[in-house]
């Protein structure tokens, strides 16, 4: 079954050159159509603000929208129209979320590098940011928790959410109580490039943003990658990946579990599983092919598990744990009896859970920690979402007249070195200064 089931499998040392980079080279480069669509609709955009935003839901949408920002009554009406449990689901991962993120809060720091002088660094919230909520192939109210909520947590001013519209020229009610719950200024019935364009650029009615954040489908990670130059981003976004490093300890029904949950994600979702000693690849097999059989979604886990999937084999921890820093995961998951010796020698994921308890569903919804993580390798270079994003920071000095005088000389001479000599002169102006 595994053979035909994924797209790679063997033993960790013995894969080919091939094999190896058919699961490590993710790339997030778009097709040349994609990178001409996107270059042609933020053209579009840029030049023809509400006008262009109006055309591009009906060319793409079908829909014709009666007013680009969604009243606020409507955010009130969505949420009203939900049950009470789904409602107290979403409050409970909104406190969540804030929770972690106010105790990720970057602090204010000085140090003295020598007598005198003091060098400081400040974070400060940005002005206003744009959040993005996919409305494809799925809605996802937690995204728009996970952008809205830190955003809020950092202090940003305002917090702009757009999110593409349903049938009725609005965005899914499930994403409009979202915003009302994590307190967002304005949601727009935007998606795609389109809404990614007029964040960036600012039209009659949609203001421009300093940051946009929030996962979306290629065309929304390539808009992103393209805009990079002129608004902040949060990181490279594609398709959900899950790692599992499995030691038989945990039930073979769990780990399959989990493989499913992020295969169903998307047909482009990359599974990998690691089968470390005493892991049983019959019983994987067993309970994945007993789950995909009655799985909703079991047809998108099936040509995931074929294009990107793997079910690999690790004579040790650190050979698997090897391998995981190459494929650097969005997810990683640690199904093992002591998870905790692991987790020093983890690096490159986008978030890591420790023990099979830890399920990545409890990650992508409740547990506080960000979702919007990086993916396709990009988690040796970027981290996951977090108040930080929606900061920058503000560098001060103070030097004291005697540090002034203290530093005079040396700081002439390297100016001399790289030859320039108004800096050198403006440095000697302070050397034998008296403190007065």
């Amino acid at each position: 079954m595994t053979e035909a089931m994924f797209a790679v499998t063997g033993d960790i040392a013995t894969l080919t050159p091939a094999e190896r980079s058919r699961l490590c080279d993710r790339g997030l480069n778009a097709s040349s159509g994609v990178r001409e669509t996107v270059a042609a609709i933020l053209a579009r955009v840029r030049g023809g603000g509400d006008a262009a935003l109006r055309e591009l839901a009906r060319e793409l949408d079908g829909v014709t929208l009666e007013s680009l920002e969604v009243p606020r009554a409507r955010w009130s009406a969505a949420l009203d129209s939900l049950d009470v449990d789904t409602v107290r689901a979403l409050e409970r991962a909104r406190d969540n979320i804030a929770r972690a993120h106010a105790a990720w809060m970057p602090a204010t720091v000085e140090v003295e590098t020598e007598p005198g002088v003091i060098i400081g660094r400040r974070a400060d919230p940005l002005s206003r940011v744009g959040v993005y909520a996919p409305g494809g192939r799925a809605v996802y109210p937690s995204s728009v928790l996970m952008g809205v909520v830190p955003a809020r947590v950092a202090g940003v001013g305002e917090v702009v959410v757009c999110s593409p519209p349903q049938a009725g020229g609005w965005p899914a009610p499930a994403v409009l109580a979202a915003a009302e719950l994590g307190g967002a200024d304005q949601v727009f019935s935007l998606g795609g490039a389109g809404a990614v364009a007029a964040m960036a650029y600012g039209t009659e009615s949609v203001p421009r943003v300093d940051r946009i954040v929030g996962p979306g489908n290629a065309f929304v990670a390539e808009a992103k990658a393209q805009v990079a130059a002129i608004v902040g981003i949060d990181s490279p976004a594609g398709p959900s990946e899950l790692l599992v490093v499995w030691d038989g300890s945990a039930n073979a029904a769990s780990v399959a579990g989990e493989m499913l949950a992020q295969g169903e994600h998307d047909p482009e979702a990359a599974v990998v599983v690691v089968l470390l000693p005493g892991a049983s690849r019959q019983a994987l097999e067993s309970a994945l092919a007993a789950q995909l059989a009655s799985a909703p979604r079991g047809g998108i886990a099936r040509q995931a598990f074929a294009g990107r999937g793997a079910v690999l084999e690790a004579r040790t921890s650190s050979e698997a744990l090897s391998f995981a820093e190459a494929w650097a995961p969005e997810h990683l998951l640690l199904a093992v009896e002591d998870p905790d010796a692991m987790l020093p020698q983890v690096r490159n994921a986008g978030t890591v859970f420790l023990g099979a308890s830890a399920s990545v569903a409890f990650g992508d919804y409740l547990t506080g920690a960000n979702h919007v993580l990086p993916t396709a390798g990009s988690a040796r270079s970027y981290s996951g979402l977090s108040t930080s994003d929606f900061m920058r920071w503000t560098t001060y000095q103070r030097v004291s007249r005697a540090a002034a005088s203290a530093m005079a000389a040396a700081t002439a001479t390297l100016a001399d070195l790289e030859g320039l000599p108004a800096h050198a002169s403006a440095a000697r102006a302070w050397q034998g200064e008296v403190v007065r």
